[in-house]
């Protein structure tokens, strides 16, 4: 047992059907049985050898080449097929039926003729198929189909020059968005990159997924920094602040999370003092963790400096604040006797 890819005729559909050996070439036509019936078809695939476990997953197959005498009968299928459509059409214009009429579809047997139409709203056609078995003879089958259907079957020329996508190779239409343009830099004008449907062209989705893995990569490029590149952070852990310091990010963190906690006082000063930017001797190259390392004693008897004095009085402050809060205190409440009413 074999497997053989035959794209039907209309719409122009391809589909994997079984073949019992019978010899096929690449655009050699064949009759095929389908789910509605015999139909005309045209192989695309050579056939090729098919397991014996899978042969349940195909329930349609070849029945034959084509002789001479289905020739015959395909040409007289196209005749009927024009004719179908131009009473479908007449039947249409005399019920008032807001639908267009696309295409006109025999099976090869000639069991049913399906109508293939667009149509905006919901239409009843229950008299239009009454009138239209009436006039055939045969099964009616009326199909609603969407515009991108509508271009696939009637096919054209898109606006690279080359045949329709959806015509020839393209199987099923994925979602397009205005999106996938934008990414692409592409105009966002719709009227230029759409296609014969109206809508936006398929082929806006064969580099998205490009373009996005590429967008995705320079944005991640971009957010994570250098090993060794210095970065601003505030007293706070946001960025802007001191673009020149001499500790790496990992440093101020620790020394960030010691401040929050309150546990280092010494640290927390250290910290203010690189925060202001005033350095603790006149010459300013002190290395950080060389500061206060010498207590002021007796021999030093000069006036200290006034922004010195003021940070201490804040870190002593602070340090009042924090004991006040540990011990359940807080802002002292002052009673003061009730006024007097005249």
């Amino acid at each position: 047992m074999q497997t053989v890819k035959v794209r039907l005729r209309k719409p122009t559909r391809v589909f994997t059907f079984l073949s019992e050996d019978i010899p096929l070439l690449r655009d050699e036509h064949c009759i095929v049985r389908s789910d509605r019936g015999l139909e005309w078809g045209t192989c695309v695939l050579a056939p090729e050898e098919c397991p014996e476990e899978a042969k349940s997953h195909f329930k349609m197959s070849v029945v034959r080449k084509v002789t001479h005498n289905d020739e015959g009968t395909y040409h007289q299928l196209l005749i009927d097929e024009a004719r179908a459509k131009d009473i479908c059409a007449q039947r249409i214009r005399e019920h008032k039926l807001p639908m267009k009429l696309v295409d006109v579809e025999y099976t090869f047997d000639k069991h049913k003729v399906v109508f293939y139409f667009t149509s905006a709203d919901r239409v009843d056609f229950r008299h239009l198929v009454r009138d239209l078995a009436t006039d055939l003879k045969t099964r009616i089958e009326l199909r609603h189909i969407q515009v991108r259907d509508e271009a696939k079957i009637i096919g054209g020329i898109g606006v690279c020059g080359r045949e329709l996508c959806c015509s020839t190779w393209l199987q099923e239409f994925k979602p397009i968005s205005m999106k996938m343009a934008k990414r692409q830099n592409l105009s966002l004008n719709p009227t230029k990159i759409s296609g014969q449907c109206g809508r936006l062209l398929c082929c806006l989705s064969y580099e998205n997924e490009m373009y996005k893995d590429a967008k995705r990569a320079e944005a991640s490029a971009r957010s994570v920094p250098k090993e060794e590149e210095p970065i601003e952070v505030d007293v706070f852990g946001h960025e802007g602040a001191f673009a020149d310091s001499p500790y790496k990010p990992s440093d101020w963190k620790e020394r960030l999370l010691a401040v929050a906690e309150g546990d280092d006082d010494v640290i927390a000063e250290e910290f203010e003092d690189e925060a202001d930017g005033l350095p603790d001797n006149a010459e300013g190259d002190a290395a950080p963790n060389q500061r206060r390392e010498q207590p002021r004693g007796p021999q030093d008897q000069g006036p200290r400096p006034q922004g010195d004095q003021n940070r201490e009085d804040g870190v002593r402050r602070s340090r009042r604040r924090r004991r006040r809060k540990g011990a359940g205190g807080g802002t002292p409440q002052v009673n003061r006797p009730p006024t007097q009413q005249n």
